[in-house]
């Protein structure tokens, strides 16, 4: 488990206009999201007992598999009282995912993808706050103290090498060189009552501080937060540029700066509202056997393997605290794949209009299809090569280059949100023959179960399917049946009279000939 989607850099800095945040010593992040969710009636909480090993994320996956399932909360972790697990905290849900982004709630995903492009752009520092005022100071252990065992830890699928603690996380560590500081999102196997698992791939950057730290012969300080509240955890496992921190970046998309406290043992900025931190030391040469773990793919990452691990030497946390939980599964049950089918689509998007690629009417990667795998651009074509110019770059560009599969190009009358959709623009505008293109030696992941044997990772490969109509016939292409605009909305204004519930699908695209017009 680490995957990031990557943003170029795009940002425009918003002031704090000088006022400073009001620090809330007895409320957490996760207090004020939970306190929405539940408000909308997204919110299930579970007292009877469960076991954190397998039990937990046995009831998620079932529940979450089904779709739009609530957010899980674990009140009674068996062998762990006082403490719970937040699972499923985002989802297949659009309503939380807007609630993440400080949205209001929309009935489609591509307003969503446009809100998040726009906030994408904008960062704000963070604010430094007193160590005192921090929730997760309530609690502070050292020394023999310590037992990480304490929180309730979890193997997600039987073959796991071991107790994650780390899955829905925020890790802090920090350049030695330029100071600048980086929050990502890497799985954390726990090792011991103080030790525990950091596994990094290459070229992330947790693993360029911590080769930087080795080389000067120093350890790495390290940090850990959980209980965080879930856009931490968005811009935790977005990969923003290496120069950038992404502490700034929560801020922009939250309108307001996410409030630090500088650590007294690491000097880290640490989240003040997060629930439970660990910190310590990466030392080098100091390995263990981690893994394998059950990733996003919905398959095992790679097998047990040498992994640095964390010298723990202090534990921050609140009275009770809540330790957040991501499942990495396939389908809906996947905690990450909508939101990083979210962060994928806003980020090619903005690629394409910043490359001056004109007619683009939305993209959006399909979250089933492990929230990177496939990618659609609809689009309104205007000149003769359009369509295959747009699939090469939405392949290439910043946002769109790691790991992604399959990009398929489709037309403007074509949601590329809708699945059902866009497999009929497959179906009946390409020419195989003609439509497929396909990318060699591409940027893939460590992760991907299909690269075999294992050695030629991370080179891929990528299909490029135009599922557009034949520009050079587009004026004679057979006509689409479409609705009648003023006829869908009498159905629409008479749905409940029906018997039908809530309200029928959105449709932007009708006929606009007149009732008889011939068709040739």
């Amino acid at each position: 488990m680490e995957m990031s989607v990557s943003v170029a850099p795009q940002q425009q800095a918003l002031s704090n206009d000088g006022k400073a945040s009001q620090t809330r010593p007895n409320s957490s992040g996760l207090d004020e999201w939970l306190a929405k969710i539940e408000a909308i009636g997204e919110l299930k909480r579970i007292s009877a007992e469960v076991d954190a090993d397998l039990e937990a994320a046995t009831i998620t996956y079932l529940a979450a598999s089904a779709g739009k399932s609530p957010a899980l909360l674990f009140e009674n972790i068996k062998g762990h009282p006082g403490h719970r697990a937040l699972y499923n905290t985002i989802g297949s849900n659009l309503s939380r995912f807007c609630l993440m982004i400080g949205e209001e709630l929309v009935d489609h995903p591509l307003k969503a993808v446009q809100a998040l492009q726009r906030k994408m752009g904008r960062t704000m520092k963070a604010e430094e706050v007193p160590a005192n005022t921090a929730i997760c100071n309530q609690n502070i252990e050292t020394g023999d103290k310590i037992d990480i065992r304490k929180f309730p830890a979890q193997r997600m699928w039987p073959l796991d090498g071991g107790l994650y603690l780390g899955t829905g996380d925020a890790v802090v560590t920090q350049c030695p060189e330029t100071g600048r500081v980086n929050v990502g999102t890497y799985r954390m196997m726990i090792k011991g009552p103080r030790e525990i698992g950091i596994y990094t791939s290459p070229g992330k950057d947790a693993t360029l501080d911590r080769e930087k730290w080795w080389k000067m012969g120093k350890p790495m300080p390290i940090a850990a937060a959980y209980g965080i509240d879930p856009l931490l955890f968005l811009v935790a496992a977005t990969s923003f540029p290496k120069t950038e921190c992404e502490y700034d970046y929560y801020g922009g998309i939250n309108g307001a700066p996410i409030e630090v406290f500088k650590s007294d043992l690491t000097g880290l900025p640490l989240p003040a509202r997060a629930e439970i931190i660990i910190e310590g030391f990466v030392y080098p040469d100091e390995t263990f056997a981690e893994g394998p773990f059950g990733e996003f793919t919905g398959y095992y990452g790679r097998p047990t393997g040498a992994t640095p691990y964390m010298r723990v030497e202090k534990v921050r946390f609140r009275n009770n605290p809540t330790l957040t939980c991501a499942l990495m599964a396939d389908g809906p049950a996947n905690e990450c794949g909508l939101f990083w089918a979210a962060l994928r689509s806003a980020a090619i998007w903005s690629d394409l209009q910043k490359l001056g690629i004109p007619g683009i009417q939305g993209v959006w990667s399909i979250p089933e299809a492990a929230g990177w795998g496939i990618t659609v651009v609809s689009i309104k074509q205007m000149y003769a090569g359009h369509a295959p110019q747009v699939m090469a770059l939405a392949a290439q560009c910043t946002g769109g280059a790691y790991f992604g599969k399959y990009v398929i190009v489709v037309d403007d009358d074509v949601d590329p949100s809708n699945i059902h959709q866009v497999l009929w623009a497959m179906a009946t505008r390409s020419r195989p023959a003609q439509s497929i293109d396909i990318l060699r030696e591409t940027w893939s992941t460590f992760l991907d179960p299909s690269l075999n044997p294992p050695e030629i990772r991370p080179w891929g490969s990528k299909a490029l399917i135009n599922a557009c109509m034949d520009y050079r016939h587009i004026k004679t292409f057979s006509k689409r049946t479409k609705l009648s605009k003023p006829m869908y909305e009498q159905v629409a204004a008479r749905w409940n009279e029906l018997g039908f519930a809530g309200k029928p699908m959105s449709v932007s695209v009708f006929e606009d000939a007149a009732p008889g017009t011939r068709v040739d």
